[in-house]
């Protein structure tokens, strides 16, 4: 196969921030607003992304729209991981965020034994690309358990949340550019980029009274649905680079 991950330019960050912003309200809006419940909507995500992951799976070339859907179903996934733990079993933020932690430690360290490398530039075989959608789903719970770590248990807020996410993303971007590992910098700012998308999220949908703008659940993911779709559309009109061993 050759690679079947796009490169980590600018177009492959703002669609990241925003399916995990869609992930955000749209796990909200199912479970809360549309009275699913977490169970029910547990249910029709896991079903959508089986669908959606054994397409990718199977098929032996990159597809932009394809690679986006897993991962907007996994952002939502995510989310309704480490809300289980939280709502559902009243596990610790604390708690939940490092046990996310040491799973995703634990999956890169079991990926780089086995295959010498961490780098998204060679996803060309079966078992590195089951090692990189797991660790997608990792990051996900990892970055919903640290970001409502920080906005809630420590008081930051949507609006700070925002601004300190943000600025760790670009000290992140800042030590890239200055030579330090770029496999370690792609993940540490993978993960940072779904507390930034989430607090964005809330930001946005969340009412005034709750420190949001207030624009809700529905239409927060429908603009930012339609901006994925825009940016997806536009992306699959270029050359894609692709990489091989």
């Amino acid at each position: 196969m050759v690679n079947k991950v796009p490169a980590a330019v600018l177009s492959f960050w703002l669609i990241k921030v925003i399916a995990t912003t869609v992930g955000e309200t749209g796990a909200d809006y199912l479970a809360v607003n549309a009275g699913l419940g977490a169970a029910v909507t547990g249910c029709i995500t896991a079903t959508l992304l089986a669908i959606a992951l054994a397409a990718q799976l199977r098929s032996r070339r990159f597809v932009p729209w394809l690679y986006w859907l897993c991962v907007v179903l996994l952002s939502v996934a995510g989310t309704q991981i480490a809300d289980a733990l939280t709502d559902g079993l009243g596990v610790s933020l604390y708690l939940s965020t490092g046990v996310f932690a040491v799973m995703l430690a634990l999956l890169f360290a079991a990926w780089y034994r086995r295959e010498r490398t961490l780098s998204i530039t060679t996803i060309n075989t079966g078992r590195r690309e089951r090692c990189y959608w797991a660790a997608i789903l990792l990051t996900f719970a990892l970055g919903t358990a640290a970001g409502d770590l920080a906005t809630e248990e420590l008081a930051l807020g949507f609006r700070l949340g925002v601004v300190v996410f943000g600025a760790l993303i670009a000290v992140i971007y800042a030590a890239n550019r200055s030579g330090a590992n770029a496999v370690l910098t792609f993940w540490l700012a993978y993960i940072l980029t779904r507390p930034l998308g989430a607090s964005l999220g809330d930001l946005l949908s969340q009412s005034t009274e709750y420190g949001g703008i207030g624009w809700g659940t529905v239409n927060t993911s429908i603009v930012f649905l339609l901006a994925i779709a825009a940016l997806v559309a536009m992306v699959s009109r270029r050359p894609v680079a692709i990489h091989s061993n």
